[in-house]
């Protein structure tokens, strides 16, 4: 097998590598939305502290326990520190908790984005190494 082929094969294993990984993050975040919707609970909830991919929330369920979960809040998009938001939570599990209105449709875009972006890049590259590989049989 020459370079030019191994190269492919490269550039190949990482595009789909990543579409998949992609498919899985969004799969998962299906699953936590399920999850939540199958047993849940809603509370007022505090931003402790905000960013684009992690925001540390702190709230309590009915039964008077507050809860600060280890991985944050899901889709914490556009929180910032201090504020009160609405939550919705798995009651079987607490910190497994999202805010209120956000699902699994907040990550399409940016998933769609990031498959479509890498197909981007990968397809010239792709077509420029089999020219490159036809070329040199």
């Amino acid at each position: 097998m020459s370079g030019i082929d191994k190269a492919r094969r490269a550039v190949l294993a990482v595009a789909v590598g990543i579409s998949v990984l992609t498919a899985i993050l969004v799969l998962g975040a299906w699953r936590n939305d399920h999850l939540i919707g199958s047993d849940m609970g809603t509370a007022t909830a505090e931003v402790l502290s905000a960013g684009s991919l992690r925001s540390a929330i702190s709230f309590v369920t009915p039964d008077g326990v507050t809860h600060n979960p280890e991985l944050g809040v899901l889709y914490p998009t556009g929180l910032t520190a201090g504020q009160r938001i609405a939550v919705e939570y798995s009651r079987a599990d607490p910190d497994l908790v999202r805010v209120t209105g956000r699902d699994v449709r907040v990550a399409l875009v940016p998933a769609a984005s990031v498959i479509v972006v890498t197909w981007l890049i990968a397809t010239p590259v792709l077509t420029y190494l089999r020219r490159r590989s036809a070329a040199a049989a």
